[in-house]
């Protein structure tokens, strides 16, 4: 007699045949970590995915104004899980200043600059990236400028307008400039993995994902997650992570993931956007298609 799969089980087994078919039709992947919670369960997918190995680098855009714990928590997972980790900044933008918390542009250009054009300069090659060195346990310039042809994103099409209108295999152009209207039809679980050449790829394996699913997955499969995400004993978390300047914690005294499924299935968060504590959102008119068009996670 057949067990049904659950909801969680069908969320699985797609992201991990999506992450299959991109790992097989596509050359020189990297993997986005924000070192956020869907961003991590998609790291622990890949994992399952490739029983254990995770053959595609992870990449991390660090802005240089992310919560101390976060970079601890990266580094620290990089170790234990083995990864070959990577990271990429805009370091002209960081040393002139040109950022919001200098004072010198508005929060839109401070994310072009430091996230949108860090990461296209980065997936190209044309600037510089640092690679964890695992037996010296710090970050070395990375010789290989190679340039990544795509990468796999944890963005999920309920957490903000531009991503519900995202593909699970989404074309940009060589810029990283995405045309909303040019996106290929996805029925029937039948992907279109050829493009044409010059095509840059962003892949979406947990695009119909919610909130409440991550948070359910990474209960049941007890995935470490970063503390900022608890309250720590002030009335405060983060349910959203991003740069300090930008993210606000909200009031919440949730203190585990049980306490967090609880506030998303019928308590205060129930109805109330995910992103709402971010700043740079409501810059943009309450959400995010200027900067993603333009190339932003």
């Amino acid at each position: 007699m057949s067990v049904a799969m659950d909801h969680l089980d069908q969320l699985e087994n797609r992201s991990v045949h999506i992450l299959r078919e991109a790992y097989a039709n596509f050359k020189n992947l990297g993997m986005l970590w924000s070192i956020g919670k869907d961003s991590t369960v998609l790291l622990w997918l890949a994992r399952k995915a490739f029983f254990g190995h995770v053959p595609i680098p992870l990449i991390h855009i660090d802005t240089s104004f992310k919560i101390p714990e976060m970079i601890e928590y990266r580094d620290r997972l990089a170790l234990e899980w083995n990864l070959t980790m990577i990271y990429g900044q805009n370091r002209e933008a960081l040393e002139e200043k040109r950022t919001f918390p200098d004072g010198a542009v508005d929060r839109i250009a401070c994310c072009k600059a430091l996230k949108t054009d860090a990461l296209k300069h980065t997936l190209s090659g044309e600037w510089a990236r640092y690679r964890l060195n695992h037996a010296k346990k710090v970050y070395e310039l990375d010789r290989n400028t190679e340039a990544f042809t795509g990468v796999i994103v944890g963005a999920r099409a309920d957490e903000e307008g531009s991503r519900s209108k995202e593909r699970y295999f989404s074309p940009r152009n060589a810029q990283s400039r995405w045309d909303v209207g040019d996106q290929p039809p996805e029925f029937w679980n039948q992907f279109k993995t050829e493009f044409a050449p010059g095509t840059h790829l962003r892949i979406h394996p947990l695009l119909d994902w919610t909130e409440l699913n991550i948070w359910e997955y990474i209960r049941r499969e007890n995935i470490p997650t970063v503390s900022l995400y608890y309250d720590q004993g002030e009335g405060k978390r983060y349910r959203s992570l991003g740069c300090y300047p930008c993210t606000q914690a909200v009031d919440s005294a949730s203190r585990d993931v049980d306490d967090i499924i609880l506030e998303l299935q019928s308590g205060k968060f129930a109805n109330i956007a995910e992103r709402s504590g971010r700043a740079q959102d409501k810059a943009d008119g309450g959400g995010l298609e200027t900067l993603r068009r333009d190339g932003y996670m």
